[in-house]
């Protein structure tokens, strides 16, 4: 068993002050951002990017960004396994946990691209069909459960010398240099490797292909963890994504729809509002979706968080970019800064 007293109390909320909003896919690419941006003008987006203060942040992805907003220690891995797997009805004990989500990798010409399971329809049938099948040719070594048909869990007796990366990082990218590393990883490699050669004429994925649907043909190992210890927050989570819903529930968070559009009671007590609406085009390098989903976050959100800047709470507001590993801080006396001057687009989020 992976010794207990090495994971820290969790005092949730504690880091946070201001209200924090996560917004993946906000700093994109140079490449996406040239096919995405042409005459493209967002005057309170680049307003406030002109007036605030851009700074460098971690780049591990949301539930990364979300486990050290609300407290929750990073282990080897943020521990994301555990606590999702209790959120969806198991019982994580004391055991050592990694997510080992379904997952889908295109061949390219000169990479391997992953397409998450947020991407691909999986029923709870084909799930367990192909669960079984790992389970029976591998043993106790990797037998992964599905309490959700695309979020699986692999449970560990010992905390493997493993280091991995967000599947939320890993989508829409070459996987190459986000492989787990660390001393155990060429076990975990091989294993994965084998995943991929046992589920290549599964039934399940012969069916899939025969209908035109992306087959399961490879595994992510991410979010390794033992179930830390949380203790209670009022603060307010708003969020669509079912990882970070988990992670707030488990903190005891106020876990709430996302709001239509901006209001400025939003602002008047520190919380975490999760716009993910970038993610998916981000994710893909889609210019067009981009281009229109930031469209949206102009009109409902940038147009009347600008207009509302002034009135925000003592410790302002934090933009964060958690894939891109950027983060703009807007304070109320940033509202007054006329006198910086709005740049073209492509320049500011570059």
């Amino acid at each position: 068993m992976y010794v207990r007293d090495k994971i820290f109390s969790v005092a949730c909320f504690a880091t946070l002050v201001a209200m924090l909003l996560l917004i993946p896919h906000l700093f994109p690419s140079a490449r996406l951002l040239e096919a995405a941006t042409h005459d493209l003008r967002l005057p309170a987006l680049q307003t406030l990017l002109a007036r605030g203060h851009c700074q460098l942040s971690p780049a591990e992805g949301v539930e990364a960004a979300l486990c050290e907003a609300l407290g929750i220690p990073r282990q080897q891995d943020w521990p994301v396994a555990p606590i999702g797997l209790e959120a969806d009805g198991g019982v994580a004990g004391e055991a050592y946990w990694l997510r080992a989500d379904p997952v889908h990798l295109r061949v390219m010409r000169d990479r391997i691209v992953l397409a998450d399971s947020d991407t691909l329809e999986l029923t709870q049938p084909e799930a367990d069909a192909l669960v079984a099948t790992i389970g029976q040719h591998f043993g106790a070594n990797l037998s992964p459960i599905a309490h959700h048909p695309k979020r699986w869990y692999l449970q560990l007796d010992t905390a493997p010398r493993l280091t991995t990366h967000a599947r939320s990082v890993a989508a829409g990218c070459d996987i190459d240099p986000l492989l787990p590393y660390g001393d155990d990883a060429m076990q975990f490699r091989a294993w994965l490797n084998e995943v991929q050669m046992l589920l290549h004429d599964h039934p399940v994925n012969l069916a899939r292909e025969a209908r035109g649907t992306l087959p399961i043909n490879a595994l992510w190992l991410w979010g390794g963890g033992c179930l830390p210890v949380a203790s209670t927050s009022t603060a307010p989570l708003y969020a669509r994504n079912a990882d970070a819903r988990a992670l707030g529930a488990f903190c005891a968070m106020r876990v709430l729809p996302i709001p239509e559009r901006m209001d400025i009671s939003l602002l008047e007590t520190a919380g975490v509002m999760l716009l993910d609406n970038l993610t998916h085009a981000g994710q893909y390098g889609d210019a067009y979706g981009w281009r229109e989903a930031l469209r949206d976050l102009e009109r409902d959100w940038f147009v009347p968080l600008q207009n509302a800047l002034r009135r925000s709470g003592p410790e302002g507001l934090i933009l964060n970019d958690p894939v891109n590993g950027k983060t703009l801080r807007l304070h109320a006396s940033d509202a007054w800064k006329f006198w910086r001057r709005p740049r073209d687009l492509a320049s500011m989020l570059a």
